[in-house]
Parts: structure tokens; C-alpha cells; sequence
């Protein structure tokens, strides 16, 4: 099936150069199983995984996860440990196949609210993979899209305060160039699991021409096929950027 999905998605070229994905759905999944959280979580890496292997496969060059965000930081404290956890252990044992795959990992957020063991495992797995040519991985981690916003805009007022921005000069391509994925084009897709319609704090700038697609499956249910129909979905879609087709 998946095979099927893939070879259509290859009959064009308009595969998107940048996927974003919500992966939302991990408490719920457990829940519905009568499982801990924590299980919920650890089965969400393997869609991690998958869908990894599945943008390779369809040719996407660029995938963002939301991985954490910094309203996490206000769960139970249990379960924000396990989420550390988890993510150091992802960073560790991940490294050698990504970087097998020609995956390069860059990790987005403030990453200096984590302990130091986070902290090295983090330059671990992007250390690891640097140079990787096949997919660009941006794991967002302790990140909020207004919070990406409020550090821009305080980086360029204090270019303007010390003489080396004029204000006139301050305009959108400033700003984008300001904020942490400054260095690549904005998200085409935007895939959001579980079912829920919000985009909760998440790239807000990055976004705004991105094509949506929300599917219900939960994260942990997720797989590269759901990825396949969520590009076909995308190649459906007549991209206008706010114009009007005349012809």
C-alpha cells in the first residue's frame, strides 16, 4: 500500500521541499490502552522513525518535529522527566543510523533550559549527523513560536540601540533572517496529528502559507503511509500565496 502511495507521489514533481509536523496524540493513544503516558511517549520515537525514513523515501529535503514545546515545561513533573529522558536516550541511540542515512540533525529551541547530560547528548546527535545531505532534521525542542518571535525582535532592537540597524531597514526579510530557522525556506506542509484543529504556538511566522493538513491518527499510530497521503493531499492543493489565477 505504501509502495502504491509512493509511486504516485513520484509521478510529479511537486513533492514538498519542507515538511513541519504537530506529533500529537501520545497521552491519548496510552490512554485508550490503559497504558502510562510514558508508554505513549516511547511509542511515539518509532514514529519518529518511520516518518524519517518515509521523507527520505519520498524525496522531501527538510522535516521540522515539534518534539517540545515550552508550555511542556508545565506537565507533571514526572512526566517532563521522562520526556528528557526519552529525548537523550532518541539523541544517543539515533545518531549512527541517521547519520547512516545521510541525515543531518539540527536542534531548535532553548536548549539551554536542559540539564547538561541533555545537553551533551544534543550536541551528540548534531555533531554526529553534520554534513548529512539527504534530509535536513529539525527537532524543535523547548520551543514556542512567540517566544522565536520576542527573542527576534529583541535581537534587532538591540541592533538598533548599538548603531548598527537603522530602524527604516527593519522589514520582513530582517526579521526572518533573525529568527532560528532563518537559514531555510518556510514550511509547505504542515501536518498536525490526532485530530485537533490548532496550530498551538507552533513556527507562527513560518507558516502562514503553508498548506494544512490534519489528520486523526495519533502519533504513535502514525506511519510513513500517513506521511504518503498527507503529500498527496499536498499535491492536490492549488498553491496562490494570495493571488488570483488568471488563466
Amino acid at each position: 500500500m505504501a509502495s502504491e502511495s509512493l509511486d504516485k507521489i513520484r509521478l510529479t514533481s511537486a513533492v514538498p521541499n519542507h515538511v513541519a509536523i504537530i506529533m500529537d496524540g501520545n497521552g491519548r493513544w496510552a490512554k485508550q490502552k490503559g497504558l502510562p503516558r510514558q508508554i505513549g511517549h516511547r511509542e511515539g520515537m518509532k514514529s519518529v522513525r518511520e516518518t524519517i525514513e518515509g521523507a527520505i523515501a519520498a524525496g522531501i529535503e527538510i522535516l521540522t518535529l515539534f518534539a517540545f514545546s515550552t508550555e511542556n515545561w508545565n506537565r507533571p513533573r514526572k512526566e517532563v522527566a521522562s520526556l528528557i529522558s526519552l529525548l537523550r536516550h532518541y539523541a544517543r541511540k539515533e545518531c549512527d543510523s541517521l547519520k547512516r542515512q545521510g541525515v543531518e540533525v539540527h536542534v531548535l529551541g532553548e536548549i539551554e533550559r536542559f540539564d547538561d547530560s541533555t545537553q551533551e547528548a544534543v550536541d551528540l546527535i548534531v555533531e554526529g549527523t553534520k554534513g548529512g545531505r539527504t534530509l535536513r532534521l529539525n527537532l524543535m525542542i523547548s520551543y514556542g513560536g512567540r517566544e522565536e518571535i520576542l527573542r527576534a525582535v529583541k535581537v534587532l532592537a538591540e541592533r538598533v540601540d548599538q548603531g548598527g540597524l537603522a530602524v527604516d531597514d527593519i522589514d520582513e526579510e530582517a526579521l526572518r533572517q533573525t529568527l532560528l530557522t532563518g537559514n531555510m525556506p518556510d514550511p509547505d506542509l504542515l501536518i498536525r496529528t490526532s485530530g485537533e484543529y490548532r496550530i498551538s504556538n507552533f513556527m507562527l511566522w513560518q507558516i502562514a502559507y503553508a498548506e494544512l493538513h490534519i489528520t486523526p491518527v495519533l502519533w504513535p499510530d502514525f506511519t510513513r503511509e500517513h506521511l504518503f497521503e498527507a503529500v498527496l493531499d499536498y499535491q492536490r492543493r492549488d498553491r496562490r500565496f494570495g493571488l488570483i489565477r488568471t488563466s
